[in-house]
């Protein structure tokens, strides 16, 4: 059985992690440091995709050979989950992309839903749900439940940095959906932010801090 937590400690993805949470980490640095750390840890978490086995013929003979065998659904939280988008297709450059506009209310943290696009063929893809901080989880939790609305059966989410609530979350709401993530750190503070984290993602992405 597959685990439901897989926490990517490679060297590379530490290393570039501890750029990230730099606060003198400069937005251009910030972006190709996402985009590298979301293609680190997606290589991982697409090791369950569904695959074919067959043989190609090299110049000598015939060899052994897997290709994949299933549609592949990038989908995005918007806005940071932006950021990690072009590294994931690095991986998989014909799949298909889809969007979900969430903001958190800053009075009671929960998510309101402002944008939904998801691709047609999402029930039968191996989807990635790309959200850069799981915090309280409650943007997670929102997102697969839209996912799952719309039909699909097979779901991973890919975070940089996740906090041990929104992991608890997230899986007791969604028990089948394993989460991939650079570190787990311990704490919220009062505005739902991880602590020690790396600030607001999208503002760091976009420099609207």
């Amino acid at each position: 059985m597959a685990p439901k937590l897989v926490v990517c400690d490679h060297p590379l993805i530490q290393e570039k992690l501890a750029d990230l949470r730099d606060k003198h980490t400069r937005p251009e640095e910030f972006r190709l440091l996402m985009e590298e750390v979301a293609a680190l840890i997606g290589y991982e978490a697409l090791r369950n995709i569904r695959t074919r086995k067959t043989q190609v013929q090299t110049p000598i003979k015939a060899a052994p050979a897997e290709f994949v065998d299933q549609p592949v659904s990038m989908v995005a939280v918007l806005r940071a989950g932006l950021g990690m988008l072009s590294g994931l297709l690095r991986l998989v450059p014909d799949a298909s992309v889809g969007h979900i506009g969430l903001y958190r209310n800053d009075e009671t943290l929960n998510p309101v839903r402002y944008y939904v696009r998801l691709p047609k063929d999402i029930a039968d893809s191996f989807v990635v749900l790309c959200d850069p901080m799981l915090a309280t989880g409650g943007s997670a939790v929102e997102a697969i439940n839209i996912l799952k609305t719309d039909g699909a059966r097979q779901i991973i989410l890919v975070t940089l940095l996740s906090s041990r609530q929104g992991i608890k979350r997230v899986h007791d709401a969604h028990p089948s959906v394993a989460i991939y993530t650079a570190a787990v750190d311990a704490q919220l503070n009062k505005m739902g932010y991880i602590v020690p984290g790396l600030g607001d993602a999208g503002d760091r992405l976009f420099a609207t801090t």
